[in-house]
C-alpha cells in the first residue's frame, strides 16, 4: 500500500495579512514552475507577474546550483522580480472591457542565461524575456598632456574619452513579442510544445497553434463553432500538449469529455483520435449535473501515459490507452452535494479548480474550499488534506488513522479523511479557496495559491 507523503510547510509569500487589506487585483490567478523547478511564477488579477527564485545557499546569497538540494535542507525561495504584464483595455469595436487579469503563465524552455515566459489575459498573449543586467555609468575623462606613442596631446587641446564604470545588477523584464487579435472569445489555456518552438492557445470554441517567433500568424487547429450558435452544446475549457510527442495534444469540454488529437491526421483537427468520456448514471442526473461535469483542468503525467482531469466534484485519472472508463475516480468534496443549490446561488459552483501530477506520476493534487488542498496517491488509497495557512493549527497527539502524524491541518485515511477530522459543511468558508496549484518537476515540492498568498510545501 502506498504511503502518504509527509508534507511540511516551508514558506508563504503575500504582504497583506488581513482580509480587509486584500483587493481583487491582489488575488493570484495563475501559477507555474519552470522545467528545473528553480523558478516559480505567479500572475494575479491586477495583471502583475511575480517570479520567485530558489535559494540554495544562504551564506552565498542567491547562488544557483544545478544539482538538487539535500533532502533535509530547508527549501527557500526569494522574490526575483515583479512587473506589470497586462493593462486593462477596451474593445471599441465590440464595446467590451478587457480585464488585465492573468489567465495563464507558462515558462518556455531556457536557451541561454535569461528566462522567457508566456502570459495571457482574455485576449492578448505576450512573450516576456527576464534577464539580469549590470548597470554601467559612463564618465568623460580629459586626456590633456597624456602621451600616446608618437606624441602627447598638446596643452590647451582637450581630448575626452569615455570611461565605463560597472554598477549594480538589476533584473529587467522586456516584452519580446505580443500575439494579439487571434481569439474572438476568452483565452483559457496556453501550453508550450515539447519541440520548444510552438505553443497552443485555446478559447471557448477554438484552439490555435503558434510559432514563438511569429506573432502575426497562427493556425486554427480546432474549431467547434457551429454554423448556428443556437446549436452550440459545449465549449472548450482547457488544452494541453503531450509532454513527449509534439504532434499530440488534448482538449477538454464543458460536457465532461476529453479529446486526444493528432495533428498529423489533418490540418484542421475536427476529428479526434481518442475520446475519454464517462457516461453519467441517469438515476443521478439533476439540474446541476451538466454544470458539475464540466472539466476545469486537464494534465498529462510527465511520461505522457496518464491523463488527470478535474471537474467540480471529482478527480479522474485516465490511462491514455484505455478509453472505456477512468482508472480511478477520486471524490474531492462529496459532502458538498447537498449544498449545490447554495453554491449555484453564490456562483461558487462555477469555480475552476486546477490539478497537477507529481514528477514521478505516483501522486496527484488539487484544491478545495476553506483554503484546503488534497494530495492523493494515483490509486486513491491515501488522502492528505492540508490547510494552506500562515498560521497552521498546532500539532495534536496522533490517534487511530492519524498514527502517521497530524501536521498543519493534515488528515490521512484510506481514500477519505477520517470523519471526525472533516470540516463541518456549515462552517466552510467558500470565500477561501485553493484554485491554482503546481508541482515541482523534479521532486516532491508543491506551490499553491490561496487568495493573495503563495504557499510552498515539501516532503
Amino acid at each position: 500500500m502506498t504511503e502518504a507523503l509527509d508534507w511540511k510547510f516551508q514558506q508563504a509569500f503575500g504582504d497583506k495579512a488581513h482580509a480587509e487589506e486584500i483587493t481583487d487585483a491582489d488575488i493570484i490567478s495563475a501559477i507555474d514552475f519552470d522545467e528545473t523547478g528553480n523558478f516559480v511564477a505567479t500572475g494575479d488579477k491586477g495583471g502583475h507577474i511575480h517570479i520567485y527564485e530558489r535559494v540554495y545557499d544562504k551564506a552565498a546569497g542567491a547562488a544557483r546550483r544545478p544539482a538538487l538540494q539535500k533532502p533535509q535542507q530547508q527549501v527557500e525561495y526569494r522574490l526575483l522580480t515583479e512587473f506589470q504584464s497586462h493593462e486593462p483595455e477596451f474593445d471599441y469595436l465590440k464595446s467590451l472591457e478587457i480585464e488585465e487579469k492573468i489567465n495563464k503563465v507558462r515558462f518556455c524552455k531556457r536557451q541561454n542565461g535569461s528566462l522567457t515566459l508566456l502570459s495571457t489575459n482574455d485576449k492578448t498573449i505576450k512573450l516576456w524575456k527576464v534577464q539580469e543586467k549590470r548597470m554601467r555609468t559612463i564618465y568623460a575623462t580629459n586626456l590633456e598632456g597624456k602621451s600616446f606613442g608618437r606624441g602627447a596631446v598638446p596643452a590647451g587641446r582637450t581630448l575626452r574619452v569615455p570611461r565605463i564604470v560597472p554598477g549594480e545588477s538589476v533584473i529587467s523584464a522586456v516584452p519580446r513579442r505580443v500575439y494579439p487579435n487571434a481569439h474572438a472569445y476568452h483565452i483559457n489555456s496556453i501550453c508550450l510544445n515539447s519541440d520548444g518552438e510552438t505553443y497552443i492557445s485555446a478559447d471557448d470554441l477554438r484552439v490555435n497553434l503558434w510559432n514563438l517567433e511569429i506573432n502575426d500568424q497562427s493556425f486554427n487547429v480546432v474549431d467547434i463553432k457551429p454554423p448556428n450558435m443556437e446549436e452550440l452544446t459545449e465549449v472548450i475549457t482547457a488544452a494541453e500538449f503531450h509532454p513527449q510527442h509534439c504532434n499530440i495534444f488534448m482538449y477538454s469540454s464543458s460536457k465532461g469529455s476529453i479529446r486526444l488529437v493528432d495533428m498529423r491526421d489533418a490540418a484542421l483537427c475536427d476529428r479526434h483520435a481518442k475520446l475519454f468520456e464517462e457516461e453519467e448514471d441517469p438515476s443521478n442526473k439533476s439540474f446541476f449535473s451538466e454544470i458539475i461535469s464540466s472539466i476545469s483542468d486537464v494534465k498529462f503525467s510527465l511520461d505522457g501515459r496518464y491523463i488527470l482531469a478535474r471537474d467540480f466534484m471529482t478527480l479522474k485519472i485516465w490511462d491514455i490507452n484505455m478509453e472505456a472508463r477512468p482508472l480511478k475516480t477520486i471524490h474531492i468534496h462529496e459532502q458538498l452535494r447537498p449544498k449545490l443549490c447554495d453554491l449555484y446561488e453564490n456562483d461558487c459552483i462555477f469555480d475552476k479548480f486546477e490539478c497537477a501530477f507529481s514528477h514521478d506520476g505516483n501522486h496527484v493534487m488539487t484544491g478545495s474550499y476553506h483554503n484546503m488542498f488534497h494530495v492523493y496517491d494515483r490509486w486513491g488509497r491515501t488522502d492528505t488534506s492540508i490547510e494552506a495557512s500562515k498560521n497552521p493549527p498546532k500539532k495534536k497527539p496522533p490517534t487511530g488513522l492519524q498514527r502517521a502524524g497530524s501536521k498543519l491541518g493534515i488528515t490521512r485515511g484510506p481514500g477519505k479523511p477520517a470523519k471526525k477530522d472533516e470540516i463541518n459543511v456549515d462552517t466552510i468558508d467558500f470565500g477561501k479557496k485553493v484554485l491554482h496549484t503546481a508541482w515541482h518537476p523534479q521532486q516532491n515540492l508543491v506551490a499553491v495559491a490561496a487568495l493573495n498568498n503563495l504557499f510552498v510545501y515539501s516532503v
